[in-house]
């Protein structure tokens, strides 16, 4: 039995493991598609995870979306022999929500801190810079990167990361073709990994 048969501490791979790295394959190749299938397969389990580790759940949401735009983002890094794709992506998932948490633990902390000091203090502005250091480099580039997308081709990229929805559930409730649906949304990702692979630099 070959090394690509075994998985993390010599676990034999299973159909779903080999259909997994196939897909994988895929979205390192840029194919969109591939990662809606992917979302598709682990989204529930992802948001579970995402859910019990921040009691949130918006929180929860947001974390999972920027997990797979993580998955997408970094598609190439996955390295078999360390694991299934299903444990690196839910690794991602659980790396994202502790992160979560503990952004918003220091943003509680910060307003607590401000309540106790009383309106008419003016803050430090040392807090400004301790936020951004919180606040996960990663974090911060995937917000900016949303926000620069065009206002059609960010809705579709929220309604399918955000909502769950699939691209024909998309057209049906946004009145768009079908076709249209897909061009925004293979656009935008092509502009999120362009974006973040600049911002990685």
């Amino acid at each position: 039995m070959n090394e690509s048969q075994h998985g993390l501490r010599g676990r034999t791979a299973s159909p779903s493991d080999d259909a997994d790295r196939a897909v994988l394959a895929l979205v390192t190749a840029g194919q969109l598609d591939a990662l809606q299938d992917l979302y598709d397969r682990y989204k529930t389990l992802s948001y579970s995870i995402a859910l019990r580790i921040t009691a949130d759940g918006s929180l929860a949401e947001d974390v999972v979306q920027e997990a797979f735009l993580g998955v997408w983002r970094n598609a190439g890094r996955y390295v078999e022999g360390r694991g299934s794709v299903k444990t690196w992506l839910l690794s991602i998932v659980h790396h994202r929500a502790v992160d979560a948490v503990r952004r918003e633990q220091a943003q509680r902390r910060r307003a607590e801190q401000a309540a106790r000091l009383g309106p008419g203090i003016v803050e430090d502005p040392i807090d400004d810079v301790l936020a951004a250091i919180d606040l996960p480099r990663e974090r911060k580039l995937v917000r900016s990167a949303l926000g620069e997308l065009p206002e059609e081709q960010r809705e579709v990229i929220q309604r399918m990361y955000f909502e769950g929805l699939s691209q024909s559930q998309i057209a049906e409730r946004t009145g768009l073709p079908l076709g249209t649906v897909k061009s925004h949304t293979l656009l935008a990702m092509r502009r999120l990994r362009a974006h973040l692979g600049e911002g990685s630099r």
